[in-house]
């Protein structure tokens, strides 16, 4: 299944069914009466987050979702038949902005998590609704009231717990492969990763976390250099990020630098999160040139440098366990800082 995380659909909601004028006439019934019965409501139009899916591609070939009319009043008093609403299936962690791409609309963070974005119209008043002591024979009937429409952006934003995040070919897919029981694509090219991917880390039957790997960063990518920082979105909700650098670069300290600054141009929350850093591929130097660049990175970023191979799985545990204990730290405190619940 191909991979889209941006999308733009037309929703619109139903009309309110038409009241109607009748009268009602019965064998023996002198004075009969008005009774038009009232117009069904119009179908929502509403938006539901499930668990079974990781990319929008269906809204590539379906950008149109239009809700039922409400079916229209008869004799009798009877009301005309309220239409279904339409329930559309998103993936968990879609937000769904206004036509401008700025204003957010929801924000579907939740499995089984809904939002009504456009609400059917109300059915009109049969003329059974306007009958009184001066007019007992009223003809009037009002039609329903239309549904709402609009153009909106939908933007997925992965849920992940820790995200990659690296230069091209800084071995970050053979990580995620060899972490997890993913299998992306592994080149000895740049820009092998074209899209996100997700795998799940299990260390122990109790322990596990979703760990992301985006597309490879360069110099310049949030002017849209190489395949830009469109994709850095899906580690906004990350707890922390793992960055990966290739101990062979020239200059391991620079490399720190360019990440950080492109993480600082697309958002500046985004170079607030808690920052792992390993060299990667520690196989392919001798053990001094590896502690040389080890010490010079540690001194400019003031914080412990891991040393690991992806390639022949060396320091890969340590690092895992590292990161499940920060992740499993950074959600007890998540739920010790919620509000306790107090029944109204």
């Amino acid at each position: 299944m191909k991979f889209l995380d941006q999308a733009k659909i037309y929703i619109k909601s139903g009309d309110g069914g038409n009241g109607v004028v009748a009268f009602r006439r019965e064998k023996f019934i002198e004075y009969g009466g008005p009774d038009g019965g009232d117009g069904g409501r119009g179908g929502d139009i509403i938006f539901q987050a499930i668990d079974n899916l990781n990319t929008l591609i269906d809204f590539r070939y379906t950008q149109h979702f239009r809700a039922r009319k409400g079916g229209n009043g008869s004799g009798s008093n009877r009301t005309g038949a309220a239409a279904d609403d339409v329930i559309i299936k998103v993936p968990v962690g879609t937000q769904i902005f206004d036509d401008d791409k700025e204003t957010l609309l929801a924000d579907l963070d939740e499995t089984g998590k809904t939002i009504t974005l456009c609400r059917g119209g109300d059915g009109g008043f049969g003329n059974a609704r306007f009958k009184s002591s001066t007019n007992r024979a009223p003809r009037r009937a009002d039609p329903g009231w239309p549904g709402e429409e609009r153009w909106i952006w939908l933007r997925l934003k992965l849920i992940a717990d820790a995200g990659l995040v690296g230069l091209p070919n800084a071995g970050k897919s053979t990580f995620l492969s060899v972490a997890s029981a993913a299998r992306p694509k592994i080149a000895d090219y740049p820009f092998t990763t074209l899209h996100p991917q997700l795998g799940m880390v299990r260390l122990s039957s109790t322990e596990e976390f979703v760990l992301a790997d985006i597309p490879g960063l360069i110099e310049g990518a949030h002017m849209g250099n190489g395949l830009g920082d469109r994709f850095l979105g899906h580690v906004e909700r990350c707890a922390l990020l793992l960055h990966l650098i290739d101990i062979t670069s020239e200059d391991v300290v620079e490399t720190w630098k360019t990440i950080r600054h492109e993480l600082e141009a697309y958002h500046g929350d985004l170079i607030k999160k808690h920052e792992i850093i390993g060299l990667n591929k520690v196989d392919l130097l001798t053990s001094e040139e590896v502690l040389e660049k080890q010490q010079a990175l540690e001194k400019a970023t003031g914080q412990k440098v891991f040393l690991l191979s992806a390639a022949t799985h060396h320091g890969v545990k340590d690092i895992l366990y590292y990161l499940q204990n920060y992740i499993t730290n950074h959600k007890l405190n998540d739920i010790s800082h919620q509000k306790p619940f107090s029944p109204i």
